[in-house]
């Protein structure tokens, strides 16, 4: 790490050690209905100095190939820990306590922190929510997006760069060979955000993870990040996990939502059962769906909120994690904790009282 030495980007940096990696991850066909990516029973702890936050308590979900499956939740919900956790990129104090995270039929769970590292930006990228703290200021967008090029596909420099220019314009970017020269903080935050999408598409993955991709943007470009994502998931055939507490940007993006709550599955079901209804829903997912702006709803009236929040993961209620917030609650939801049941086709609720006119019948007799 003494010796220093020129890049081309005219910045004097450190010279890395090599590192040795195992080679490319070799992507085999996935035999139909069978799942791209699984979660079973996933279980992320993270030790603190005020005891174990269990972030993430035996979460399950799966993506199938050529998908996009929406995780919705409120902050401190856990869907950004349990996607996160996919590929460890967890912070030093937190661990996958218990679980499997099956990709192409292996565990990644089981694997240690060089064989992941091949797995990452490779055939599972991540688009961050903030790219101005994702992407390095001190090095031009060109350097940052040819690394994957020379890491996982071992390019040469002059090849990388080429592919950098292609990738741009498949993002796009207009003028992409002056926008390979300049750095992040020359660009707006549309831009950089573009560029973060073409970094995790660089090599091609086969699941792209979109952690609230669009929450530190405009309305205007959010709606052109989100059409670019949704072209380039048709285009290349990628899945998308896409996270979000935005219920609007999964009606437009998602295949199947999974919502999430204090660490747990609470609801999963196809995008048209959410939105549209089934007759069956969990207590959380109405009042979500229920404080989301409509062009139909009377001036004046107010929007219907959910009272209180999400309680601390070191202070969880002892039955329903929703039950303090709920108004449909009994005893039964204070002191049991109700399991993740089937209650139609592809469709699962975590609540006792899942029939919607059946609760809201018994609470007007109240």
């Amino acid at each position: 790490m003494s010796e220093h030495v020129i890049n081309d980007d005219s910045l004097v940096v450190p010279q890395m050690p090599e590192v040795k990696e195992d080679p490319p991850v070799k992507k085999a066909a996935v035999e139909e209905g069978t799942p791209l990516l699984e979660l079973r029973g996933l279980h992320t702890y993270f030790k603190t100095r005020r005891g174990l936050v269990k972030a993430v308590n035996g979460v399950s979900y799966s993506i199938s190939p050529g998908k996009t499956l929406g995780i919705v939740g409120e902050s401190g919900s856990g869907k950004s820990v349990s996607a996160m956790s996919i590929l460890k990129l967890l912070d030093s104090n937190g661990y996958i306590a218990e679980g499997d995270i099956y990709f192409r039929g292996k565990n990644l769970a089981d694997l240690s922190h060089r064989q992941i590292q091949n797995i990452r930006g490779n055939a599972i990228s991540v688009i961050f929510q903030e790219p101005m703290t994702s992407l390095n200021p001190v090095f031009t967008v060109e350097r940052q997006l040819r690394e994957p090029f020379m890491i996982h596909q071992k390019m040469s420099r002059r090849k990388a760069n080429k592919e950098v220019l292609e990738i741009l314009k498949d993002v796009k970017i207009p003028n992409p060979e002056r926008v390979a020269k300049q750095y992040p903080f020359q660009l707006s935050g549309g831009m950089r955000q573009r560029v973060m999408i073409a970094m995790a598409l660089a090599c091609k993955p086969d699941i792209l993870i979109a952690d609230e991709p669009t929450t530190a943007l405009d309305v205007t470009i959010q709606a052109q990040v989100l059409k670019l994502m949704n072209e380039l998931k048709t285009e290349k055939e990628t899945s998308i996990l896409f996270i979000t507490h935005d219920l609007g940007v999964i009606n437009q993006m998602a295949d199947d939502v999974v919502v999430m709550y204090c660490g747990e599955v609470v609801e999963m079901a196809s995008s048209h059962t959410i939105f549209q209804g089934s007759g069956y829903n969990h207590p959380y997912t109405e009042g979500l769906l229920l404080s989301v702006p409509r062009l139909d709803t009377p001036t004046g009236q107010r929007l219907d909120a959910i009272p209180g929040a999400v309680p601390h993961p070191l202070d969880l209620p002892a039955g329903c994690k929703f039950a303090p917030r709920c108004k449909y609650r009994t005893d039964k939801c204070d002191n049991e904790h109700p399991e993740l049941t089937i209650v139609s086709k592809n469709h699962k609720v975590r609540c006792f009282y899942p029939d919607i006119g059946e609760r809201k019948n018994r609470l007007s007799n109240i």
